[in-house]
């Protein structure tokens, strides 16, 4: 089983035919003070399966800080079952997960790493930038 599409968004959903739509997707967050917080992250994830791995996985998503330290969890399960199968035998099951208020305490590189059955899939990078401005202005 492996992920195909990991991506960022402002929101996004899944709709009863299993089509995936995306709003604003992002890897940049410019905030003006810390800690911050931010109201709403979709974590959009696209598994991909064959038939022989049918059942239920693991998945395990961690948020990283840019000192490594994590700072959000989140443990599931995703069923993976007969279905329309895409060229090549394969099955595609989208998910969404929506997040809210996620607190960053310190500007730089976070990233959620993403792991099926204990084995990591991929890294979403986030880029959070201080834009709080420095100093006076010069005049000319």
């Amino acid at each position: 089983m492996e992920i195909d599409l990991a991506i960022l968004a402002d929101a996004a959903t899944v709709d009863a035919a299993g089509k995936i739509n995306i709003l604003g997707i992002f890897d940049r967050i410019s905030t003006s003070g810390f800690p911050a917080q931010h109201p709403h992250i979709s974590l959009v994830l696209r598994f991909g399966a064959s038939m022989k791995e049918a059942g239920d996985h693991k998945v395990e998503i961690v948020l990283k800080d840019p000192d490594g330290v994590e700072v959000v969890r989140l443990n599931g399960d995703i069923k993976v079952g007969p279905g329309p199968a895409s060229a090549g035998g394969r099955v595609r099951v989208p998910q969404v997960v929506n997040m809210y208020r996620l607190v960053f305490q310190k500007p730089g590189r976070y990233a959620f790493d993403i792991a099926v059955d204990g084995e990591h899939q991929v890294s979403v990078p986030l880029f959070i930038h201080d834009a709080t401005p420095r100093g006076p202005i010069a005049q000319a």
